[in-house]
């Protein structure tokens, strides 16, 4: 099916977000997010047509007219995507019940999804150590990957204040002793043992995270990257190729159902 009857829907809803002003933390606190979630909804409507195969998505994805509307719809999705995680990191430290606060999340199913798929890249289990590059305030991938394989997680996250936001989740759920979080960006892991590497889908920017983790990262070890693929790219700026050079790419699970990213599993070549 064509991609373009998509086209002025995807313009509609950049103009409705561009009446938001620009994406700025405290502009945007008071805004009610219920708002802004409804016109990111109907652009996962657009995101999550399987009718729509790659190469037409690439008609959209690559048009020079699409470009400002996209970039404009990627910024609230990250933005709404992090106030989300923010929001329920502190529900969750205000709660007298945390799992149950945890478990509210807006899009937690989604995680379930996700998970299912990755742990078919690599084998997770109680003897393993696990390293996710980008693990932000709410280090949910970490607590699922914990709770369901047992194996010890380690988190991390550039940005200190949000570090010591998800340490105190982490805290509040009694798994302090179980994931760690550890302050830096993807050079931290040359200080790290670990058996599996997961680079989150927003970590950034690629061709740099990607060229220091071949630094350090040995032939043996599976790497684990999320992206967005097909429509799904309307949502987020997908890796590319030029990210990846010095890896082979092995095995690419896509989404299915609601989930957005495609993972990847890539192993270091010389």
């Amino acid at each position: 099916m064509s991609c373009y009857k998509y086209w002025g829907k995807i313009r509609e809803i950049a103009d409705a977000l561009s009446a938001y002003g620009k994406i700025d933390e405290s502009a945007l606190d008071d805004v009610n997010i219920e708002e802004i979630i409804k016109l990111l909804d109907d652009v996962e409507i657009i995101a999550h047509d399987n009718t729509i195969d790659f190469d037409s998505a690439k008609h959209i994805l690559d048009d020079e007219k699409m470009n400002k509307a996209l970039k404009l719809i990627r910024k609230f999705y990250v933005y709404i995507g992090a106030r989300l995680e923010t929001e329920n990191a502190m529900k969750i430290l205000e709660s007298d019940d945390p799992k149950a606060a945890l478990d509210s999340f807006h899009f937690y199913d989604r995680y379930i999804g996700l998970i299912n798929n990755e742990s078919q890249l690599a084998k997770f289990n109680s003897k393993k150590t696990f390293v996710f590059i980008g693990s932000g305030p709410l280090p949910l991938t970490l607590i699922m990957f914990n709770k369901v394989f047992g194996c010890k997680c380690i988190g991390i996250e550039v940005q200190e204040t949000v570090a010591e936001l998800s340490r105190e989740v982490l805290k509040k759920l009694g798994l302090e002793d179980e994931i760690k979080i550890v302050v830096g960006d993807e050079k931290a892991i040359k200080d790290i043992e670990y058996d599996i590497l997961m680079v989150a889908a927003l970590a950034e920017p690629k061709e740099r995270v990607f060229s220091n983790i071949w630094e350090y990262v040995d032939k043996k070890t599976p790497v684990i990257y999320r992206t967005y693929t097909g429509m799904r790219a309307i949502l987020y700026s997908p890796v590319i190729e030029k990210d990846t050079r010095g890896f082979h790419k092995e095995v690419m699970v896509l989404p299915t159902g609601n989930t957005n990213n495609t993972s990847v599993l890539i192993r270091k070549i010389e």
